[in-house]
């Protein structure tokens, strides 16, 4: 079972990006179940869903705190919870951020792990440009595609036309390719 974690704010598509998930896994025959875990239901505050994905049916309820995967939608969460709690030894971190994991200070995490285990993809800007919103949910579910191979593009935009319609889900799709583009440039540079 593949588990992964969503930090993000209320008003991100925090919830929405473990949906997804979720579906683009349905859409290639595997089991998934997406949830979120709420403090304060206001736009603005931290939010975390959960996503699990697996070959068999998945029968846990609980709250994901060892992922193997971590997706955070906002970087300012960095400094006020710790975001990377119980992340695996061999997990993936797809950070939203025009920065680099270095020029984030976050080179201590990358000690004692694998490589082209951890990116940042600038999936708010990318969420603005193809959808006139910055909201970077759609983006991050794609370059998760990309860095952990997990899940396919193709998965990603059959869940973004089951969720969207029209110009909305052009402009995701958008979005969502040149996330998974974006994505594979930086693991295989």
């Amino acid at each position: 079972m593949f588990q992964i974690r969503v930090h993000g704010r209320g008003g991100q598509g925090v919830v929405t990006a473990a949906e997804m998930l979720s579906v683009a896994a349905f859409e290639e025959d595997r089991h998934a179940q997406a949830f979120p875990s709420f403090g304060s239901e206001r736009t603005g505050a931290p939010v975390v869903a959960f996503c699990r994905i697996s070959d068999r049916e998945i029968r846990s309820r609980e709250p994901v705190m060892e992922p193997d995967a971590i997706i955070i939608q906002d970087p300012t969460l960095l400094h006020q919870i710790d975001v990377f709690a119980g992340l695996k030894p061999d997990g993936y971190v797809l950070l939203n951020s025009q920065h680099t994991i270095e020029a984030l200070g976050l080179n201590e995490l990358l000690k004692g792990r694998r490589q082209g285990r951890f990116c940042t993809l600038p999936a708010t800007e990318l969420g603005l440009k193809h959808i006139g919103r910055p909201i970077p949910n759609v983006p991050l579910i794609a370059g998760f595609a990309a860095l952990s191979g997990n899940i396919r593009l193709e998965s990603v935009i059959q869940a973004i036309n089951e969720k969207f319609k029209g110009q909305v889900a052009t402009g995701n799709i958008a979005a969502a390719t040149e996330a998974y583009h974006l994505v594979k440039e930086m693991i295989y540079a």
